[in-house]
């Protein structure tokens, strides 16, 4: 059975420029991290199951809104700068477009074009002013200007996922268990599930995304406990 080359196929790159991805992975993994070390250090210092829950929900809701609000922020005040990057090229090729041609010829000459090939390519682009602005765009920036993320979709996934991360450790508690090591396990298993999940857009092995992420946010988690029980025990002194 012969293979249908990739190039031939309409979509054979995963989708890299919606914005919702690396918020959506770094809010369900942050979340996991945060509540799990959260609650191993307050668990530490020896609080009982309901100040557990109290502060590992208020951890949820905060950790949500601010990684929302950061992703809308960060996303929105890089759209700005490519924005006003885009529009200072816009100037340059309308009051400069051979020196701008000839930029764009140089920069292909530096890649291994032939100087000729080059400098009629960019004299043909030069012609189509809104291509020119993108080719220039893309050359010199090394973004497209028309995919660009959404702000509002990167805060969302964020939000979301966050939650969703950090309610997976809370979850023994709110169905009425009242042991910390049982909800570590938990929340190390949606660690390692996570991991395992995104493993599937990076090509990596599912096991190695997983232990990868159980590992770290077992670590997370070890220093919070020991601070915890530091902290409890000179509070237990005092």
């Amino acid at each position: 059975m012969t293979e249908t080359p990739a190039a031939l196929r309409e979509h054979h790159h995963a989708d890299v420029s919606g914005g919702w991805l690396r918020p959506a992975v770094f809010g369900a993994m942050d979340g996991l991290v945060t509540n799990i070390a959260l609650i191993a250090g307050v668990g530490g210092g020896g609080v009982s199951p309901r100040t557990i829950v109290l502060t590992g929900t208020a951890g949820l809701v905060a950790g949500a809104i601010s990684m929302a609000l950061g992703e809308y922020t960060s996303v929105r005040s890089a759209n700005e700068q490519i924005a006003a990057e885009v529009a200072k090229e816009r100037r340059e090729l309308e009051r400069h477009p051979e020196a701008e041609a000839r930029e764009l010829a140089d920069m292909w000459v530096a890649r291994g074009l032939p100087e000729h090939l080059a400098i009629q390519v960019a004299e043909a682009v030069r012609r189509h002013p809104e291509q020119a602005l993108r080719m220039h765009v893309q050359e010199e920036l090394g973004v497209n200007p028309d995919e660009q993320p959404n702000p509002w979709a990167a805060a969302l996934s964020s939000f979301l996922c966050f939650s969703v991360g950090a309610l997976v450790p809370l979850l023994p508690y709110l169905f009425g268990a009242t042991s910390l090591a049982l909800a570590l396990a938990v929340g190390g298993l949606g660690l390692f599930v996570a991991g395992a999940i995104v493993s599937r857009f990076t090509n990596r092995r599912w096991w190695s995304g997983g232990l990868r992420q159980l590992l770290l946010g077992a670590a997370a988690a070890v220093a919070t406990y020991l601070i915890g029980a530091l902290i409890g025990v000179q509070g237990g002194l005092g």
